[in-house]
């Protein structure tokens, strides 16, 4: 809430240097059982609105607020397909990193990995989906095993609902790398939870992995095959949403169905990240966050409907009227 406070009182500031009512900005805070953000959002004077956070909120918003234009950005089934790859280390470092950011609590956060079950080829030979899982819990453990700085990449659970979640995803499937807590040195009070990581298969594990599971939970899932996983990216994303996808693979012939598959779904999609780019990360204005193709978002951050959707076009007219002189008329 601070940082949100002192970015609206500068933002305030600055309109009154330039002559501008300062309450064009207004923050409203809600404590937990509020609905302060309900009651406004259904204000008849209230005619855009602009949201980010959870799928039910966001939805309720989409469903009710039917006085405005609503711009909605929720969560889904954010998925990675795993086919193979040139740099197994550099796939398993960004990975590692995109599930541990902000405890997994970011919108854009994989939650489903699909990889073949008998594995897929790497630089360091074929892993299968069991194998895979091991290591991406060992990459974990070695980004994370600096409490000092695994804090900063971490950060705090924002609520119980996450809380809850992880103790639920704890009794679901095979549990590769249990949740553990750090805590931080100058915040002791902090809850800080590192990623949990079970393992599933795509036939017994679908009541699962079909959820949201919003926060640290992600799940290696066992398919068939790469055509397989690509199949249940296109149906699970279609179905419950999706934010981001992701697809690792050397075969032009793989990346070309998964971006069929990403068109038919309605999600972005990045392709082989290794390095200091992850699939959490989009930048407003050479990238696109969020979807309105699929139930994830009802909008794209920032396509050019984004901005003219908040504008109407009016019009003023009167019919064109011609005065005559009596000579005129005379003459006429």
């Amino acid at each position: 809430m601070l940082p949100l406070a002192i970015t609206v009182r500068i933002a305030r500031e600055v309109l009154t240097e330039a002559g501008f009512d300062p309450n064009l900005v207004v923050l409203a805070a809600e404590g937990p059982g509020d609905r302060i953000a309900g009651t406004l959002a259904l204000h008849p004077e209230v005619k855009i609105i602009d949201f980010t956070g959870s799928t039910e909120f966001g939805t309720w918003l989409e469903a009710n607020a039917r006085q405005a234009v609503v711009y909605t950005e929720k969560a889904g089934l954010n998925t990675v397909v795993l086919d193979s790859t040139d740099d197994y280390r550099g796939l398993l470092g960004n990975l590692a990193f995109s599930l541990a950011l902000y405890s997994g609590q970011m919108c854009t956060t994989p939650q489903n990995l699909l990889i073949p079950r008998d594995g897929i080829t790497t630089d360091e030979g074929t892993r299968t989906a069991d194998e895979f899982a091991s290591d991406l819990a060992a990459a974990l453990d070695t980004l994370l095993a600096e409490p000092s700085r695994a804090v900063g990449t971490l950060g705090a659970i924002v609520n119980d609902g996450v809380r809850q979640r992880l103790d639920q995803a704890a009794k679901a499937g095979r549990i590769v790398r249990a949740s553990g807590r750090i805590a931080h040195p100058e915040h002791p009070e902090a809850d800080i939870r590192t990623p949990l990581i079970a393992r599933l298969d795509a036939a017994s594990g679908q009541e699962v992995y079909t959820k949201e599971w919003f926060g640290p939970v992600s799940f290696v899932i066992g398919t068939d095959s790469t055509e397989h996983s690509l199949r249940i990216l296109r149906e699970t994303v279609r179905e419950h949403g999706a934010l981001t996808a992701a697809v690792h693979s050397t075969g032009e012939d793989v990346l070309a169905a998964a971006e069929e598959a990403a068109l038919d779904a309605g999600v972005h999609l990045s392709e082989n990240l290794t390095g200091g780019i992850f699939v959490n990360q989009s930048a407003a204005f050479s990238d696109f966050h969020g979807s309105a193709a699929n139930p994830a978002a009802g909008a794209t951050l920032s396509d050019a409907a984004f901005v003219t959707g908040r504008f109407a076009v009016l019009q003023s007219r009167r019919p064109l009227t011609t005065t005559t002189s009596s000579e005129e008329a005379d003459r006429a």
